[in-house]
């Protein structure tokens, strides 16, 4: 029979037994918690990066950032109607920016004297044509005007047809600041087609044998954006070229 002292023995070795037992429990509880903390705080890192890589994917552009123009042919439209002009003044805004500036420069096309030039632009404009073209000639010397509407940015590309003869030339040869008038080639009345040039400063543009150039409008905002890319310069500082600070046409809006 076991005496008082091999009992208290036992019993304080059960005891400590079941202390052991209760800590190496309560240490496989903190290790399951910390591996369930670790496995969560993975979880959450990997879902923080796929949601910002979506985000990233799908984001817009750069707040600030002019993306470069489209240099394409866009050459399968159709005249339109001088009809459409509706004699009457069309209000169109193009959605341009350069570098890190945007800016809405608003035209007023005039229907009644240049119906031809206005029905083409506006038929241009809804159908998309000028989205995400660029200016591709800055004059900085004699005649100041940028030109635009020339998707393949060679000076030569078209919609696809032509028109003419010339609308609505002053009769000076004098082509006011924030005028809005249609390019053609020297001596061709009938080679008018989607470029257009605005004029940032007073130009006297000299006639020729098919006489002035289809003045179809005045900018009445905007200026000051058109102005801003002359000062900017002509690329390798020539007075006739692309402008140094690229132009592109996101958008334009009709009324």
């Amino acid at each position: 029979m076991a005496s008082t002292k091999q009992r208290q023995r036992a019993q304080q070795a059960r005891q400590a037994e079941k202390q052991a037992q209760r800590q190496a429990a309560k240490r496989a509880r903190k290790q399951r918690l910390w591996i369930l903390v670790a496995l969560f705080t993975v979880l959450a890192l990997v879902g923080a990066f796929v949601i910002a890589a979506l985000i990233n994917n799908n984001a817009a552009p750069e707040a600030g950032a002019c993306p470069e123009a489209v240099e394409e042919a866009r050459d399968s439209y159709e005249l339109a109607d001088p009809a459409v002009a509706e004699d009457r003044t069309w209000t169109v805004t193009l959605q341009a920016c350069s570098g890190d500036t945007t800016a809405d420069i608003v035209l007023e096309l005039d229907g009644a004297a240049a119906p031809q030039a206005v029905a083409s632009f506006v038929t241009l404009a809804q159908g998309k044509y000028f989205d995400g073209t660029g200016c591709h000639r800055l004059t900085t010397e004699n005649i100041f005007v940028l030109q635009c509407g020339d998707p393949t940015f060679t000076g030569s590309g078209s919609p696809g047809y032509s028109f003419g003869p010339v609308e609505n030339a002053p009769d000076d040869d004098v082509y006011p600041a924030g005028t809005v008038a249609m390019a053609r080639r020297g001596d061709d009345p009938n080679s008018m087609g989607s470029q257009f040039f605005l004029v940032y400063e007073d130009s006297t543009i000299p006639s020729d044998t098919a006489g002035g150039y289809t003045v179809f409008g005045t900018i009445t905002s905007g200026l000051d954006f058109v102005q801003a890319v002359a000062d900017a310069g002509v690329a390798e500082g020539a007075p006739d070229g692309p402008p140094a600070n690229p132009v592109t046409i996101e958008g334009v809006e009709t009324q």
